[in-house]
């Protein structure tokens, strides 16, 4: 029953209510389908030159013109180029000129003098370390472990090896000296 239709003033027939209901419904459907605004809420007209942007079209228009031109250039330069039989003949035959070659050629000459001078200070001088004297003072150094030491040098190796090992001698053959 809570689906029947229900008219909202009393009536006799609720069937004949629902029709007349549903006839009025649509006559105000198609009234305000038809109904024009009062209010005009369409935005300014826009000017036909703002529409159609003449300066654009004229811009573009030549771009195209100027890329149409280079491409009809390069095409004839390349038909030329076809027909040629390809050698050169566009020779430059002049020498490049600089104002400053002069002075820095002088320059270059001063540093290669400069650099020549310091290879020749380096390659004759002497040495100041003394080979003989070296080999002195590692003698003496070797004597002083010997001296110091509480067994002598080299045993430990001369162990490992499998040599034998004669005490009192040292790998080099001199007389170890206990302290």
């Amino acid at each position: 029953m809570h689906r029947a239709y229900q008219p909202i003033v009393p009536t006799c027939n609720k069937y004949l209510q629902q029709k007349w209901d549903n006839d009025n419904y649509q006559k105000h459907r198609t009234k305000v389908e038809k109904v024009t605004a009062v209010v005009d809420t369409k935005g300014p007209w826009t000017p036909a030159h703002i529409q159609v942007k003449l300066k654009k079209l004229q811009l573009q228009e030549e771009r195209l013109a100027a890329i149409t031109r280079d491409n009809q250039i390069l095409s004839c330069k390349l038909a030329d180029i076809m027909r040629s039989n390809g050698t050169v003949e566009n020779w430059n035959n002049y020498v490049s000129k600089s104002l400053n070659a002069e002075k820095r050629h002088r320059r270059f000459m001063q540093i290669t003098r400069e650099n020549q001078a310091i290879l020749h200070r380096i390659t004759h001088c002497e040495s100041e370390y003394k080979q003989s004297r070296l080999n002195e003072e590692w003698e003496t150094v070797k004597r002083v472990q010997n001296d110091i030491a509480r067994y002598p040098r080299g045993m430990k190796t001369e162990q490992k090896t499998g040599k034998k090992v004669h005490p009192g001698v040292t790998k080099n053959g001199e007389s170890a000296r206990f302290g």
